[in-house]
């Protein structure tokens, strides 16, 4: 009998996967400035290691947080932006295009938007008449 015990002990700290959660608008507010996410084209988060998630309505807000230290960022499994093509879809925030454009209203004014193709990218690119920007780009100016 104690032996099955610590079988299904060890099998929960084994067996809890990590995983992003969906953002649900209208519901979820961001971690960071409190306000209900309400566009689905807009918002990210992150899930720690430990499987802690912050959500944020906005990459600012993400941003925000990221660079504040509050949680390392080895802690951090994932770290996810929503797909402005795709609304309501979660992209690799470190591998995504960004367009920036003062055209753009994101919820936190960042005029930011992610995409998780070039093709996309391109397309909303020349129609908000926006810069391309990588991560690690956003990160610096957004500091």
């Amino acid at each position: 009998m104690r032996k099955l015990v610590v079988v299904l002990i060890i099998s929960l700290f084994y067996g809890c996967k990590v995983e992003p959660e969906l953002l649900v608008f209208g519901k979820d507010a961001c971690y960071t400035c409190k306000m209900t996410l309400m566009d689905p084209k807009f918002g990210a988060e992150i899930v720690t290691k430990k499987g802690k998630i912050y959500k944020f309505d906005d990459v600012n807000c993400l941003l925000e947080f990221h660079s504040s230290g509050e949680e390392p960022e080895e802690n951090m499994a994932y770290r996810l932006v929503i797909d402005f093509a795709n609304p309501e879809t979660f992209i690799d925030a470190t591998n995504s295009y960004y367009v920036k454009s003062d055209s753009i209203r994101s919820p936190m004014a960042s005029g930011i938007a992610a995409f998780g193709n070039e093709k996309d990218f391109n397309r909303i690119r020349k129609k908000y008449n926006g810069i391309l920007m990588s991560w690690g780009e956003i990160v610096t100016q957004l500091k």
